[in-house]
């Protein structure tokens, strides 16, 4: 079976470890086991299976690390380990599954054989937050990781960035923790993002934004804070999923209810600006006002009391005649001494 090139055995109730005939298969292309329920763990031989493009071995009871060397598969360009019991991290080299950039899309796509796009059939791929049915030549167009439903910890290496081909990253419910890569928005083709049910923290990064076939983002049920990066593509699909930030309760800003404390800040300094601009303004218009209403007071009261009015002219007429005299006096005094000189 060393020559065999496709092998797809889906849906089916086999057992046991994974098959010993196939860790020499170099020539395989396609390799479906998913839907059984083999166990065990991955073998290190998978590593050799250097023609693979197509690998599903989603939904059984695998458990065990994933192959480090399963990084080697540059012609990988569909890997399903979904559902299955596999711990450790996500080997940190996934840059080298170089068929997963946009480099090698059109040069693979031009040499699908039909036979294959018949041969592929029905196949569900979980994606964009549902199960989706895809058919031949559909399938094929699927660039994607899927390793959902494991228990894989550590963080999302910055590796993965690079695949700017593919077209569903499923990382969902696992133990994965560490902030989400600064540089995910370099991943171009993105069509649907999962990285909910984990243990991510720190703000997600803006560049998300840049996503911009991105038609699902789930982001829920992680330990996620900070300002939730603006962005129009960003604004519509909440719109679409409004469950995409649940379970974070850290994220702030818009379109969720929650204001962000920098936010605030950023109000009250407004405020307080506001307050320094509008305060000399007030003042002004408030001492006008204390001086219009003081002189109407001190009208009325010499206008209707008798008593004040003699008091008030009584006062004037004291003060003009001291300013007169000392006017005279000044006046006289300054007078001879010139006549002296």
């Amino acid at each position: 079976m060393s020559g065999m090139t496709y092998l797809f055995l889906s849906n089916n109730n086999f057992s046991g470890n994974f098959p010993p005939f196939l860790r020499s298969c170099t020539s395989l292309s396609f390799l479906d086991l998913s839907w059984n329920r083999f166990s065990g763990t991955l073998p290190m031989s998978i590593g050799r299976c250097s023609s693979l493009k197509f690998l599903r071995l989603n939904h059984n009871m695998f458990c065990g690390h994933i192959p480090n060397n399963i990084t080697s598969l540059t012609n990988l360009y569909h890997l399903n380990l979904a559902a299955n019991w596999i711990s450790g991290v996500i080997p940190p080299h996934l840059s080298n599954l170089t068929c997963m950039t946009r480099i090698c899309i059109l040069d693979y796509f031009f040499n699908v054989p039909v036979s294959l796009q018949v041969l592929v059939g029905d196949l569900l791929i979980e994606t964009k937050g549902q199960q989706l049915n895809y058919h031949g030549a559909g399938l094929l167009e699927i660039l994607s990781i899927d390793f959902s439903s494991n228990h894989l910890t550590g963080k999302i290496p910055d590796g993965i960035t690079s695949l700017d081909g593919l077209v569903n990253l499923n990382l969902s419910r696992n133990q994965l923790n560490g902030e989400v890569p600064d540089k995910i928005g370099a991943m171009q083709s993105l069509e649907s993002l999962d990285l909910s049910s984990n243990n991510l923290f720190g703000e997600i990064p803006s560049s998300i934004s840049n996503l911009t076939y991105l038609s699902f983002l789930g982001l829920s049920y992680n330990n996620l804070t900070g300002r939730i990066p603006s962005g129009r593509q960003l604004d519509t699909l909440y719109l679409e999923n409004p469950s995409m930030y649940d379970g974070n309760t850290g994220l702030c800003g818009r379109p969720l209810q929650r204001n962000c404390g920098s936010n605030n800040t950023s109000e009250h300094g407004d405020e307080k600006r506001d307050e320094h601009h509008s305060g000399p303004m007030f003042f002004y218009f408030g001492l006008g006002i204390g001086y219009v209403v003081g002189l109407w007071v001190v009208f009325c009261a010499l206008l209707f009391l008798k008593v004040w009015r003699i008091a008030y002219f009584r006062l004037v007429d004291r003060f003009y005649d001291k300013i007169y005299v000392f006017v005279v006096v000044t006046w006289k005094s300054f007078t001879r001494k010139a006549d002296v000189r």
